[in-house]
């Protein structure tokens, strides 16, 4: 076998150069493993051979290390030998910047068995993911091929973690791309060197060479394709291969069995046209040679529940040796080979299935391997290739190790809240790589992300503006939601916890069990109770009674209250003393609002003006003309709106004033007038908003306050 095995005089000449520009990039560096680079690149390049794949896969074997020895390696290897080689080599390099991550390592990023598997099961769609092309992917078994047939020349003491991560990743890799080849040597070897003993052991117990095992084989092949021949099936594929020393020890280990019991070291597939040659050839079969009680299965009659349909059936020949047969039809078998979730999942016991659209793509990936030999044009394969690129779903790494899955475009934030919710809620910084990023960056996959966290604290409400980009998950959206809408219903519980205390202290029962009178007004729990208080929902007469445990004293019941317009329709109840029945108008340079200290001022022809007691104006005009100062009250259960004035000052930016304009809509505050200026990067703006108490007010101050930008807010 030579690197130019199949290849055109212009693809060997590449070859050749190739050769040459590695060997002088490489001299005498070695790899961690020990092994010279120059021979590792060698290796892969003969194993990529074997796979008869295209001179650009094995262009980029020879020069995989390049941009390890020169920074301006990718550029060089673009320009002498085209850019799909640099892409692939580019790929490569990717790929081998992942820490090496085993069963171990795994196992301390995973709280259960079961979320261990889980993680390898996305380290093996991590690998597909970080390429744009599936023969990095090839390369990278190719790769991992060699270290082991080097490992076995060259025993280390790494050869162990090497083997044990082969096996939980790269050879399940390899078994469902449907690169055989690779995946039973990947897993003879990582068998032999983590369980040299009972590897020897297995291979003792097959008391045959391997080339003796593949001529009993392919003498069985001759036989049974006579036979059928014979019987008018002559389009039949008749083929075989001894089972591995892995998969024999396998199938002792999972079934509990002894080698003699293991009736698949020998195996033959038999494809034919038509359910009714399949029969057929298992009579001729069994006719041929003897059946084992017990060990047929028919799962064409019926099926297993992942679809697979096939005829199983093992034999005892002459010479005492097993054999077992599988038959099926060209549909069912491609069904096997390619059809999702279909043989390959069953081999790995996968008890949760992945994706649909994962296990689509691996289905046309498989079909690419199996038609590259039908494919004149290689362009065409690496087209193929690249539509077949599994881009929906990014992974990245977290400190320890554990591997989470995002879709695509996903940032910090939203890798926050996926690990964890208070990691998300606190979250404050993203480090990706060790360096400092933007929350609203796009992550990719094969990233190590960490997240900076304070120690207390909640969410921005610009993670919620989509324009800014800090979120793209609607799980994330949703819980930084329920952050907030549980912060508003703390104050709104505080705000009403507060209404009942006082309210119970002035009548004189601060002792009352709160429990009891909650139960008394309707009320399921006492956090209810405040609630309703909070939100200005509680009769105050009704809550009156219920501590009272009677009606109130006429003399303590609340004297009718004068009505005025509400801006300009509605009434506010306005005590004015020892007067009744007066027409009364809210100052518009104070605009007071329950539960203000108030005073009136007797006004000409307009009735009673009433003031805030702190009114600059109605200081004024109280010295002028103290005979016009009336003492007036809230009365009763003031309802209805009033009108505020709510002054911000903040740093300029972009979106400020919907942002602020954000918090009046949750809080349900009409807002009818706005006056905004900014000036050198500051601005100020003016609302006149109505609320329904100065508690409202309160809570949206403190929200217009957390805006950010928002340097000071205040009541005008």
């Amino acid at each position: 076998m030579t690197l130019c095995e199949g290849l055109s005089v212009e693809e060997s000449a590449l070859i050749r150069e190739a050769e040459a520009f590695a060997r002088q990039a490489y001299g005498d560096h070695a790899l961690g493993s020990g092994e010279g680079i120059w021979s590792h690149a060698l290796g892969m390049a003969l194993i990529l051979v074997g796979l008869k794949l295209d001179a650009d896969s094995r262009l980029a074997a020879l020069l995989f290390a390049v941009p390890t020895y020169d920074e301006h390696g990718l550029e060089r290897i673009e320009k002498t030998f085209g850019t799909a080689v640099s892409h692939l080599v580019g790929g490569i390099s990717r790929l081998n910047h992942l820490r090496p991550i085993t069963r171990d390592s795994v196992a301390d990023a995973a709280e259960s068995p079961e979320e261990m598997k889980a993680q390898i099961e996305v380290l093996r769609k991590m690998l597909l993911a970080m390429v744009e092309d599936i023969r990095v992917v090839l390369l990278r078994l190719a790769s991992r091929t060699q270290t082991l047939r080097y490992y076995a020349a060259s025993p280390d003491d790494l050869r162990q973690e090497v083997a044990r991560e082969t096996l939980e990743i790269y050879s399940p890799l390899a078994n469902r791309l449907g690169v055989w080849e690779l995946k039973w040597e990947l897993e003879d070897l990582s068998f032999r060197f983590l369980h040299p003993d009972v590897y020897k052991t297995v291979a003792r117990q097959l008391d045959e060479k391997r080339i003796e095992r593949e001529q009993f084989i392919a003498d069985a092949i001759v036989r049974l394709r006579t036979e059928l021949e014979a019987t008018g099936i002559r389009d039949a594929e008749v083929y075989g291969r001894p089972k591995h020393i892995y998969s024999i020890w396998n199938k002792m280990r999972k079934k509990s069995v002894p080698f003699s019991e293991v009736h698949d070291v020998r195996a033959l597939r038999v494809i034919v046209k038509d359910v009714r040659e399949c029969y057929t050839a298992l009579g001729i079969v069994h006719n041929i040679w003897t059946p084992i009680p017990k060990e047929f299965d028919d799962y064409i009659s019926n099926p297993k529940g992942n679809h697979y349909r096939s005829l199983h059936t093992a034999v005892r020949c002459p010479d005492g040796r097993s054999l077992e047969i599988q038959i099926r039809t060209w549909e069912m078998h491609k069904h096997a080979e390619l059809g999702v979730a279909a043989h390959w999942r069953y081999k790995e016991e996968s008890k949760k299935a992945s994706g649909d659209n994962y296990d689509d793509k691996i289905a046309w990936l498989r079909q690419l391997l199996t038609w590259k030999d039908e494919v004149a044009d290689s362009s065409d394969w690496v087209a193929h290739y690249k539509q077949a690129a599994l881009d929906e779903t990014i992974y990245v790494m977290t400190p320890q190790g554990r591997v989470v899955d995002l879709p695509r475009g996903a940032t910090p934030v939203d890798f926050a809240y996926r690990v964890h919710t208070e990691l998300g809620h606190r979250c404050r910084g993203g480090k990706v790589d060790g360096a400092l990023v933007p929350l609203n960056t796009a992550l990719e996959t094969g990233q190590r992300v960490e997240i900076v966290v304070a120690k207390k604290g909640g969410p921005s409400r610009d993670w919620l503006n989509p324009t800014l980009g800090y979120l793209i998950t609607q799980r994330a959206r949703a819980k930084v939601r329920a952050w907030f809408a549980n912060l508003a219903l703390e104050e709104t519980l505080a705000d009403g916890r507060s209404v009942v205390v006082k309210e119970l202290q002035r009548l004189g029962q601060g002792g009352t069990n709160i429990d009891d009178l909650a139960a008394k007004l309707g009320f399921a729990k006492a956090d209810d109770l405040f609630i309703a208080a909070g939100r200005n929902e509680l009769s105050m007469r009704q809550f009156q009674v219920a501590v009272r445990g009677s009606e109130m004293p006429s003399e303590e019941r609340v004297a009718p209250v004068p009505r005025r317009r509400k801006t300009p329709d509605a009434d506010h109840g306005i005590l004015i003393v020892g007067v009744d029945k007066l027409m009364t108008q809210l100052a518009r340079c104070c605009k007071p609002a329950p539960p203000d200290p108030i005073q009136g001022f007797v006004t000409r022809g307009k009735g009673i003006s009433i003031h805030r007691t702190d009114c600059p104006n109605f200081a004024n005009i109280a010295a002028l003309h103290p005979e016009r100062v009336i003492e007036t009250d809230w009365g009763g259960s003031p309802d209805g709106a009033f009108p505020v004035d709510v002054l911000v000052d903040a740093h300029d930016r972009q979106g400020l004033l919907r942002d602020v304009s954000d918090v009046f809509s949750r809080e349900k505050l009409n807002v009818i007038a706005v006056n905004t200026q900014s000036k050198q990067g500051a601005a100020h703006m003016s609302f006149t908003v109505e609320v329904n108490n100065l508690q409202q007010l309160s809570r949206t101050l403190s929200q217009v306050h957390e805006v950010p930008g928002v340097v000071g807010v205040r009541r005008g």
